[in-house]
């Protein structure tokens, strides 16, 4: 089908408008709908960089949600590579391993936004390879979430939670000892 504008290219984009309830749909050409002002993304399209930049408003100095900000700092640079923070803001990649460490602190806000809130990897646990270590990670954030307690002086809520881990590594402990006559009732 050709273009209906210019009557000289094949038409390539389908333009359906819709006005007062009244549709006009038109087949027309790249240039014509450039010049038409159909068209209003880049002649490149959109890269995986713009499209990385967009999601998390590197340009605008937030991410996501308003008044979340990144970290103001100077220009920060990964010490192994020399990749500075703003470089890898404009090609959206990592010099090196370091750089992640480097640049953590910036990036927790964007890790919670693609990553349901999550800053960290939590992924599955064979049951035959895993043994206690479920029970291990969880009596972790036990032991951080108690100390958070104690320094906010939540101390109610700390005992519940010192209660808790006393009842994990007893668990932990029968587990390891082979004790099969595992009568807890621990949920999570």
């Amino acid at each position: 089908m050709e273009c209906q504008e210019c009557h000289q290219r094949p038409a390539t984009l389908h333009y359906t408008q819709v006005i007062n309830g009244h549709k006009t749909e038109i087949q027309i050409c790249e240039v014509c709908a450039k010049e038409k002002g159909y068209m209003t993304y880049p002649e490149d399209g959109y890269s995986l960089h713009n499209l990385l930049t967009g999601l998390f408003n590197f340009e605008s100095g937030t991410v996501g949600s308003p008044g979340a900000h990144l970290q103001k700092e100077k220009d920060v640079q990964c010490p192994k590579c020399g990749l500075t923070f703003t470089e890898f803001k404009q090609i959206g990649k990592f010099g090196c391993g370091e750089c992640y460490h480097t640049f953590s602190s910036n990036l927790n806000p964007i890790f919670r936004r693609v990553h349901s809130g999550n800053t960290e990897h939590r992924g599955k646990i064979p049951k035959r390879k895993g043994g206690n270590l479920h029970l291990k990670k969880q009596l972790a954030n036990y032991k951080t979430e108690l100390k958070e307690l104690i320094i906010n002086e939540e101390f109610e809520q700390a005992a519940v939670i010192r209660d808790k881990i006393k009842e994990l590594e007893a668990k932990i402990n029968r587990k390891e000892t082979g004790d099969s006559n595992d009568t807890s009732t621990f949920h999570e």
